[in-house]
């Protein structure tokens, strides 16, 4: 599970950095906001990725899907790459846990056998 999030979030923190210039010449928005805003946003989702090991990170992780979501009222763009980003969080989150749990039932099943 926290190898697909911490790829999940490395790939957003990406993306929304390259979407501050573009808050900026085609969006219009003051370089003194989107600048902290956008690049606030994608230096959270590196050190949120960096500290998946800890289970209240990801609860860090899903506040940086609802703020991705947010740029959208700077760019509407963004509500739909913030969506994206959200529901890959979402699968990604999910089927770690799903593998994580069957990982550990088939650990269990080795040590019955």
């Amino acid at each position: 599970m926290r190898g697909m999030c911490a790829a999940m979030l490395t790939l957003q923190a990406i993306i929304v950095g390259l979407a501050v210039p573009v808050l900026i010449s085609v969006e219009d928005v003051e370089p003194s906001l989107a600048l902290p805003l956008g690049l606030g946003l994608a230096l959270l989702c590196v050190l949120t990725a960096g500290m998946l090991r800890r289970p209240w990170a990801y609860w860090i992780g899903h506040a940086t899907q609802v703020a991705t979501i947010g740029l959208g009222f700077l760019s509407t763009p963004m509500f739909f790459v913030g969506a994206l980003f959200a529901l890959l969080w979402i699968s990604a989150f999910l089927l770690g846990r799903r593998i994580e749990a069957d990982k550990a039932r088939w650990a269990r099943e080795a040590e019955e056998d």
